[in-house]
């Protein structure tokens, strides 16, 4: 009897454990109202919702320099008018950021391709610039899980997406894709 209540209690552990964790999402925008004060970023995306996430202490922020980080009217380095990639999570009606990563200088690089592959297990993107290259693209746990899920793995082939990356060791390590 005792090990069926023991077997019982690690099963609701566990549940509990995985119910708690929570899901990532991605967004890319540019960042139209910082307010320190309350700790929120507003993020307007191109179809102009405006996506309001809360900041942590703990919120990762990529790819700004030292003297941004200084700046007055900043947070972290992040400034109004900026392009980011937001990963965010939802609990109730309230998105908090995990990470924003700035695109441009400093921050993830930019490519337009058409997918020709995609293996989100084994966290691969392969797509052709359309000047004759192919370019394979690690696909960081967020990409892999989040970025371009409208992109099924049997209609992934020749969907048009624009990819937010990083150059590590000489490869690519895309961040986010969506489709384009």
């Amino acid at each position: 009897m005792k090990t069926s209540a023991q077997f019982v209690l690690a099963l609701t552990l566990i549940s509990a454990a995985y119910a708690g964790q929570d899901v990532v999402s991605a967004l890319h925008g540019t960042i139209d109202k910082i307010d320190s004060g309350s700790k929120i970023v507003v993020v307007k995306t191109d179809d102009g919702t405006r996506h309001f996430l809360h900041l942590l202490d703990r919120t990762a922020v990529h790819g700004v320099d030292s003297s941004e980080v200084a700046a007055k009217d900043s947070w972290h380095g992040l400034s109004e008018g900026a392009e980011v990639v937001a990963h965010y999570t939802k609990r109730g009606s309230e998105d908090t950021a995990v990470e924003i990563d700035k695109v441009g200088q400093d921050g993830l690089k930019t490519l337009d391709g058409t997918v020709t592959e995609i293996d989100r297990g084994g966290r691969k993107l392969v797509v052709d610039t359309g000047t004759g290259t192919r370019e394979t693209f690690l696909l960081t746990g967020h990409a892999s899980e989040d970025a371009g899920r409208d992109i099924g793995k049997e209609t992934a082939k020749g969907s048009k997406v624009a990819i937010y990356y990083t150059e590590d060791a000489g490869k690519k390590v895309a961040h986010f894709f969506e489709v384009i």
